[in-house]
C-alpha cells in the first residue's frame, strides 16, 4: 500500500447512527494497529461509511469511488461499509471491481478478521441477513468530540414503513442490556463528557435484553448518572412514544426538553399508505401528552411530501398538522422511492415539480411558525453549551437543552472554553437560531 499498510481515511455520509458507527469503526481499526489520516492521498486503506436513506445515496458513493479508481495503481484499497454496502452487497464488486472490502453495520464486529483478508490480497464481504441477534458493541469506540457522546442502544427496525429501506439494511431490532449502556455512560462520564445522545433508528422501541428496564426507566438511570448534565434521545416512533418518556422528562432535569418525533404526513390515509402504524389523531394524542408537561417541551418532526397518491386535500392535512402542533423545527423531504420497499409498487406517483412545490410550500409555512413561536424566547436567561467560536463574527456557538441554536457575545475578559455551560439571556430571535448575551 502507499506510505503505510496501517493508514486509513474514513469519509462518513447519513444519520447520526452512522457517525457513531464509524467512531467504533476507527477505534476497532486503530486498535488493530491502523493509523487515522486527513485525506485519501495519505492513506493506504480507503473507507465509505454509506447511508441509503436519500435519493440517489448509491451514485454518490460510486461516484466518489469512480473518482479516485486511478489511486489503485499505488496499491490503495477500498472498502465500502454501511447501508449501500448491506443493499448492495457483491453488486459492489461488480460496480466497482477495485473494491476490496463489501461490509453492512451488523458485521463490524468481525473487521479485525476481515482486515487481515484484505492485507493479504483478498476480497473481504461482511452481509448480515435480518435476523440477526447481535449487536456491533467494543470497547475500542474513538469518539470526535471530547464532550458530547453517543451511545447506541437499539440497532435494526420492525416497522417495514413503506418508503424505507433501513429494516433491510440495518436488520430487526436487538437491543442491548440496560446494565450495558449504563456502565458505557460511567465509562463516558469518567473521561469528562457531560452529554450523552441516546441512538436507534427506532430509539424508544428499546427492550432491556435482560428484562431490566424500560426505554424510560433507562433514559432516567441514565440522566442520574453522576457528571451527566444533559442526555438526549433519538429517533422516536410515535407507536413506540408513551407517556412514560414525557414522565421521566418532567422528573430528571437532566434529561433534554426536547423530542424529535417523526410524523411523515398529516393525513391517517396517507399514514396507512405509508404503513406508519398510527393515524394522525393517535399522533396528536402524543403531542398533547408533550404539551401538557410541566417543563416546556422542544418538538421537531420529519414530514415527507408528494408520497404516491398523496392529492392535494391530504397535503393541505399535512399544512393543518403544522398549525396545530407548532413544530419547533421540522425535517422536510421529497418522497424518493428506494430498492426493496413496498412503495415501489405503488400507483399515481406525484410528478418531481409537484413534490419541489409542496416541499416548498411546507418549509415556508414552517419557517413562518418558527419566526413567531421564537419570539417566546426573548429575553429568557437559559443554560447553553458552548461549542465553538465564529472568529469573523466574534461569537461564540452554543445550543440549548432544547436543542436550539444559541450565538451569543461575551465581555472581552470572559472566555467560555467549548463544552462548558454558560448562562446566555436571549436579546434576538431568528427562524432557525437565537442571539444572546453572556450573562456574567
Amino acid at each position: 500500500m502507499a506510505e503505510s499498510p496501517k493508514t486509513f481515511y474514513l469519509e462518513t455520509f447519513g444519520c447520526q447512527m452512522n457517525v457513531h458507527d464509524s467512531e467504533k469503526v476507527i477505534g476497532t481499526l486503530v486498535s488493530e494497529g491502523y493509523r487515522q489520516v486527513p485525506t485519501v492521498e495519505e492513506a493506504g486503506l480507503v473507507l465509505y461509511n454509506t447511508c441509503s436513506i436519500r435519493d440517489k445515496a448509491e451514485q454518490k458513493v460510486f461516484h466518489r469511488l469512480a473518482d479516485y479508481k486511478k489511486l489503485q495503481k499505488q496499491g490503495k484499497k477500498f472498502g465500502v461499509l454501511g447501508c449501500v454496502a448491506q443493499q448492495e452487497g457483491a453488486k459492489v464488486f461488480e460496480r466497482a471491481p477495485y473494491v476490496s472490502l463489501v461490509c453492512g453495520s451488523a458485521s463490524y464486529r468481525n473487521l479485525p478478521e476481515m482486515l487481515i483478508q484484505i492485507e493479504a490480497g483478498e476480497r473481504a464481504t461482511g452481509l448480515d441477513d435480518r435476523q440477526t441477534d447481535k449487536c456491533f458493541e467494543t470497547e475500542f469506540t474513538a469518539r470526535t468530540n471530547p464532550h458530547r457522546g453517543y451511545i447506541t442502544i437499539i440497532e435494526g427496525c420492525d416497522k417495514f414503513c413503506a418508503y424505507c429501506v433501513v429494516p433491510f439494511t440495518r436488520g430487526k431490532e436487538r437491543s442491548r442490556t440496560s446494565d450495558s449502556v449504563l456502565d458505557e455512560a460511567r465509562q463516558m462520564a469518567d473521561l469528562g463528557y457531560s452529554e450523552i445522545q441516546l441512538l436507534g433508528q427506532n430509539v424508544n422501541s428499546y427492550k432491556d435484553s435482560a428484562g431490566k428496564r424500560s426505554f424510560a426507566e433507562l433514559l432516567a438511570a441514565v440522566g442520574e448518572v453522576p457528571g451527566i448534565r444533559r442526555v438526549r434521545f433519538t429517533t422516536s416512533h410515535p407507536r413506540d412514544f408513551g407517556r412514560d418518556i414525557v414522565q421521566a422528562i418532567d422528573a430528571v432535569p437532566t434529561l433534554c426538553d426536547h423530542v424529535h418525533l417523526p410524523v411523515q404526513s398529516g393525513s391517517t390515509r396517507v399514514l396507512d399508505a405509508m404503513q406508519r402504524l398510527y393515524t394522525r389523531e393517535q399522533y396528536l394524542e402524543r403531542i398533547s401528552w408533550m404539551k401538557a408537561a410541566r417543563r416546556e417541551i422542544s418538538i421537531t418532526s420529519d414530514i415527507i411530501v408528494g408520497f404516491p397518491g398523496e392529492t392535494e386535500a391530504e397535503f393541505e392535512e399535512t399544512l393543518s398538522l403544522l398549525d396545530d402542533v407548532q413544530y419547533d423545527a421540522i425535517f422536510g423531504f421529497k418522497y424518493s422511492p428506494r430498492p426493496n420497499t413496498p412503495a415501489l409498487k405503488l400507483e399515481d406517483a406525484i410528478p418531481d415539480e409537484e413534490k419541489v412545490r409542496r416541499l416548498a410550500v411546507v418549509n415556508e409555512k414552517q419557517r413562518d411558525l418558527q419566526r413567531k413561536a421564537n419570539d417566546r424566547h426573548l429575553g429568557k436567561i437559559v443554560e447553553v453549551m458552548v461549542e465553538g467560536k465564529n472568529e469573523a463574527r466574534q461569537q461564540w456557538i452554543g445550543r440549548t437543552s432544547q436543542n436550539k441554536v444559541l450565538n451569543f457575545t461575551a465581555g472581552e475578559s470572559t472566555v467560555p472554553s467549548v463544552g462548558s455551560y454558560v448562562p446566555v439571556i436571549i436579546t434576538v430571535c431568528f427562524p432557525n437560531s437565537l442571539l444572546g448575551e453572556m450573562v456574567v
